[in-house]
């Protein structure tokens, strides 16, 4: 397998605090890999460098081998790489259907306007996350958390990335809707979609990844499967309070 993504030796400095603090990691093509750590780690802070939503002090970030540490966020969406936020970022005044459709928007403006809306694929996107037809009409105002986190999901799902940053996604979901997204996540990585994902619902993250690594204040303290992960000294000091 390939190398999906790439991140070396990467520093993010916020005045004297050290954000990311030299960290490198790989996902291969295909694979699903658990980022976790405490609340202040710095996970959300290596989503943002690896989008340019952040810029980085030193290092390089690569996907499918072209390094992209330069490109602004649209472009890496263009290459391939998206994701959902920790706190849902809808269009506020477009309905579940028209978020959507801002993701499937093609890139050139004369087959925006000549394109009509692909109102199937809207469909197909907001029903493989949970939602009812009778939802693709709904306001962002009218969603419960847990449907705006699906939201966040689908919006993510339409830009047709090959690699997926999923940012607690399960936060604010039922019982029934983690196994939905869970499911669908499953379907994805068969299909051969590349994960990174953040998520404190332990229980739920551990099936969807392959291997996992653990981060402190922007450091990474252990690398391994998931249980190995879990079993380290270190992420029990750090992470789970020395249990």
């Amino acid at each position: 397998m390939s190398t999906a993504l790439q991140v070396s030796n990467l520093v993010k400095r916020f005045g004297g605090l050290v954000a990311t603090n030299n960290l490198s990691f790989s996902l291969k093509e295909g694979e699903s890999l658990g980022l976790i750590g405490p609340n202040g780690a710095g996970k959300t802070t290596v989503f943002s460098q690896i989008m340019g939503e952040l810029r980085q002090n030193s290092g390089t970030i690569e996907l499918f081998g072209d390094e992209i540490s330069t490109l602004s966020t649209p472009q890496r969406i263009r290459a391939g790489v998206s994701r959902t936020y920790q706190i849902p970022r809808p269009f506020g005044e477009m309905s579940v259907a028209e978020n959507i459709r801002v993701g499937l928007m093609p890139d050139n403006i004369w087959q925006m306007i000549v394109s009509p809306p692909d109102t199937r694929r809207e469909r197909e996107l907001a029903l493989s996350v949970g939602f009812l037809k009778a939802d693709l009409g709904r306001m962002p105002t009218e969603l419960a958390m847990g449907d705006l986190r699906k939201l966040e999901m689908a919006r993510t799902m339409a830009t047709a990335p090959k690699v997926m940053l999923l940012d607690e996604v399960f936060a604010g979901l039922t019982t029934g809707e983690i196994a939905q997204i869970s499911d669908l996540i499953q379907s994805m990585r068969k299909d051969g979609m590349t994960f990174l994902i953040v998520s404190h619902d332990l229980p739920a993250l551990e099936p969807l990844i392959d291997r996992a690594i653990a981060i402190e204040r922007g450091t990474m303290i252990a690398e391994g499967t998931f249980s190995e992960v879990m079993n380290d000294k270190a992420v029990q000091a750090s992470y789970l309070g020395g249990v």
